[in-house]
């Protein structure tokens, strides 16, 4: 590791020996995980979108809204019911004033198909039916004997709303407009995924760049320790600055082991998010790099109202209250059908001369709904269905105003971030120059283990510092990413809107 950090510092310009100093903590691999699998941050996302609970649960839901949407379509196609009764068989006393009680015996056997079509354009249903009977009745009356009778009706029938909205079509719609919900729900749990998934990418990234810094603070406080030792042993340096490098190499390796169990813990946590099993070792690999990406404010806030799916929740929120309205203004209202029934009826003896003289079976009915007076609870009604709508549209309105002020803050949190960047590599590059510096005079016996110490504490900490200024950007960036769902680093939209 020091052939590392000596090979950064020949690096003539600043700019250069921090790259090089991010590069190479990002391709460091832990030596008790060499058996791990290395997860990139575009790996972790394709594996919790595929594992992660709540994917799969939302993906569930979208896939429920999917088949009540095919199931609705199918039943506006033609349906088929074909009940059938093979054989049945009835005897009961029954009266007679000749013979005042005897017994009667009837078999039977009925067969009835009905074809139903709605007609989604005009809410009305057309249906055509047959009905096949055989009947067979016998008594112990002496004079009677067994009757046989084949009996068929083939009729047609259309029942027609008058006066009032199209239920199925408003039905259509709901589910429609259900199963595009369904849709944005998905794709705004993909976005937080992705939110979850990169924010704790970063923070177990940034975990296991502290045990690397805390690894090489252990190795520079036992060199410190061994530089004082040998001092104190050649009778140049005081006892009491071994006790100080000693305490000093102590709180080190107690540094590294607390670095330890946080950097694990993080790593089990992110296996649970991402659906992996607890048991599994895996290993994040980043690159941390500082990329500038321009944004500009104006575009970022409208690109926010043109594709923040939100919105068009609200609108859909709003359209169902509309949907409601029109409910409640169909409830006790004016309304007619019309129904218009044509058959005809074949009954013999014989099964072939059922129609040898059909009769004709006619129904033309329009029946009317005329409400009269409910004491006002129809008006109560739409008076607050009215106001529904008035409070969703309030909502609309409130989350745009939302959306620009969230996009307003990322953005501000964003250049500031830049700036943090800037002064976390000046403090670094300051921090290391003067642990260098004391280090010489630490080596020649002009400061105390407790200083270089402090020095030592000092460059870590900023080493930390520049590293969370780092991801701190990156954040903020997917922070506005997602806040205006635009890609400023490929400057497009984030998702296929169609």
């Amino acid at each position: 590791m020091n052939i590392l950090y000596r090979s950064i510092f020949n690096c003539k310009s600043m700019t250069s020996r921090l790259t090089a100093f991010i590069v190479i903590f990002a391709v460091l691999f832990l030596p008790d995980a060499a058996g791990a699998e290395v997860l990139t941050l575009e790996k972790a996302l394709q594996i919790a979108m595929e594992k992660s609970s709540s994917m799969i649960r939302v993906y569930n839901n979208l896939e429920i809204s999917k088949q009540n949407l095919k199931a609705q379509n199918a039943s506006l196609k033609s349906q088929f019911l074909f009940e059938v009764t093979p054989f049945s068989l009835s005897k009961r006393m029954q009266y007679d004033p000749r013979e005042k009680w005897y017994w009667n015996e009837t078999r039977s056997s009925i067969a009835s198909l009905n074809i139903g079509q709605r007609i989604k354009w005009t809410d009305a249903v057309l249906t055509l039916s047959n009905d096949l009977r055989w009947d067979e009745s016998s008594s112990d009356l002496p004079w009677d004997s067994t009757t046989t009778l084949y009996q068929n009706n083939l009729y047609f029938t259309l029942s027609q709303p008058l006066f009032t909205y199209n239920q199925t079509q408003q039905a259509l719609k709901e589910l429609k407009l259900a199963l595009e919900e369904a849709q944005l729900n998905y794709a705004i749990q993909k976005l937080e995924i992705e939110r979850q998934v990169k924010r704790q990418f970063y923070g177990v990234y940034q975990k296991r760049m502290s045990l690397e810094i805390a690894r090489e603070e252990y190795k520079n406080k036992e060199e410190s320790y061994n530089i004082i030792k040998n001092k104190v042993d050649a009778g140049i340096s005081a006892q009491e600055e071994l006790f100080q490098a000693e305490v000093n190499f102590a709180n080190s390796k107690a540094t590294l082991q607390n670095s330890q169990v946080t950097y694990e813990d993080a790593l089990d946590n992110f296996k649970i998010l991402l659906g992996l099993p607890i048991l599994d070792e895996i290993e994040v690999s980043a690159d941390v790099r500082k990329s500038v990406v321009g944004v500009d404010l104006d575009m970022a806030v409208e690109k926010g109202l043109q594709y923040r799916m939100e919105l068009r929740q609200k609108d859909i929120a709003i359209q169902y209250a509309k949907f409601d309205l029109t409910r409640t203004g169909a409830e006790d209202e004016f309304k007619a059908s019309l129904d218009v029934s044509y058959g005809l009826v074949g009954r013999d003896n014989d099964f072939g001369d059922m129609y040898e003289d059909p009769i004709k079976s006619q129904v033309f009915m329009v029946k009317l709904n005329v409400p009269i007076w409910d004491w006002g609870k129809k008006k109560s009604r739409m008076k607050a269905s009215e106001i529904k709508i008035d409070n969703r549209i309030l909502s609309k309105e409130d989350e745009e105003k939302q959306i620009v002020l969230e996009i307003r803050q990322v953005y501000r949190t964003l250049q500031n971030q830049l700036n943090q960047i800037e002064i976390a590599e000046k403090s670094v590059e300051n921090a290391r120059l003067t642990y260098e510096i004391n280090l010489e005079r630490y080596k020649n016996g002009d400061i105390s283990s407790k200083d270089i110490g402090e020095y030592q504490n000092q460059l870590s900490n900023e080493q930390l510092s520049h590293i969370a200024a780092l991801i701190n950007y990156r954040l903020a960036l997917l922070d506005l990413k997602i806040a205006s769902l635009w890609d400023f680093e490929n400057d497009k939209p984030v998702l296929d809107m169609d």
